[in-house]
């Protein structure tokens, strides 16, 4: 349910109403700007009497939020979140680039592959220290001591650190490390691990899973917020069809429909979605011109000896290549 305020309200009576909402037993949240008075209550809203709320005299009117997605909704927060990292802004006009290998599988190799995309203008630094991976018998990731490399390689560079939590056993040790935690898309539906997200003071990159719906996806996104955690940013990887060309089908339409429902941030992995280093270039600028926040891109300084993922991995002058690509496209849109 949203409350917008009429133009002319003081705090103290912005207070007042916001205290006798709650009292109803909904929680209110402030999504307004300074131009725009808007509140949006969160809760079993069907138990309260919406006359009471209109009657009060700084009260414009009252919706309801159609979709089930409340706090993710563009409805409750008109305006674009843009989350700062390190003085990198994620969301609104700003472009972030985010590159670096699958899994750290060294500390020569994370801190060689940091400086490439340091120098090619990249803005954070992703690596997986611990990997999901289909078969058992892959590489797994190099744990605890993968994390410590990454905080060498951003003590170096500058660069902030995404990387994922697997599971809830491993996400506090990785908070503790991670500027930005990613949940991945095996793990969108993982209720329990969403809510957990919820109460960290970290960003959360959440990637769509291989088989959601676009509803679906906001939902999760809607778990994580629902428990504390406003600032989470969306990634498309691709969803899972017939084709097998490609290791998955890139949705590049769910950037025009999150944008059009949903306040947070879109960024898309061309990587993963492709699966083919050949194809990640052009799709990056397609993502770009569609108007994504930004590209989540595999970057591996020997991607032929890669322990995962190489074959879909950028040499770093490649990489470099892209960026400015896609920086002028930027500019243009």
């Amino acid at each position: 349910m949203i409350v917008v305020l009429k133009r002319i309200v003081t705090d103290e009576e912005k207070r007042d109403l916001i205290q006798m909402i709650e009292k109803m037993g909904l929680e209110v949240k402030d999504a307004g700007s300074e131009n725009h008075g808007v509140l949006g209550l969160v809760g079993d809203t069907t138990k309260v009497d919406i006359t009471h709320i209109e009657a009060q005299h700084v009260v414009d009117k009252v919706m309801k939020v159609q979709e089930p997605y409340k706090l993710a909704s563009r409805t409750f927060q008109p305006m674009d979140t843009v989350i700062d990292i390190g003085g990198h802004k994620i969301g609104g006009d700003n472009l972030t680039i985010i590159g670096g290998p699958c899994s750290v599988e060294s500390e020569e190799q994370i801190m060689h592959i940091a400086r490439e995309v340091k120098a090619a203008g990249g803005h954070l630094l992703r690596g997986g220290a611990f990997k999901p991976r289909t078969s058992p018998y892959s590489f797994q990731g190099l744990g605890e001591e993968g994390l410590k490399f990454l905080k060498k390689a951003k003590a170096e560079t500058g660069l902030p650190i995404i990387t994922e939590a697997m599971s809830i056993e491993e996400f506090d040790l990785i908070e503790q490390y991670a500027d930005i935690i990613q949940i991945g898309a095996r793990n969108m539906q993982n209720f329990a691990l969403l809510k957990h997200a919820g109460r960290s003071s970290k960003p959360i990159c959440l990637k769509r899973g291989m088989s959601a719906t676009i509803e679906e996806f906001l939902m999760s996104a809607e778990y994580i917020m629902a428990s504390g955690n406003p600032n989470v940013i969306l990634c498309e990887r691709g969803i899972r069809t017939f084709e097998s060309y490609t290791r998955n089908t890139l949705d590049l339409a769910v950037v025009s429909a999150i944008k059009e429902l949903s306040h947070l941030p879109i960024l898309i992995d061309p990587s993963h979605a492709t699966g083919r280093w050949q194809l990640v270039e052009p799709v990056s600028r397609a993502a770009v011109a569609i108007g994504a926040h930004g590209l989540m891109i595999e970057v591996h300084n020997d991607p032929e000896h890669a322990l995962s993922d190489g074959q879909q991995s950028l040499k770093p002058e490649r990489f470099t290549k892209l960026v400015k690509i896609v920086e002028k496209i930027h500019q243009i849109v």
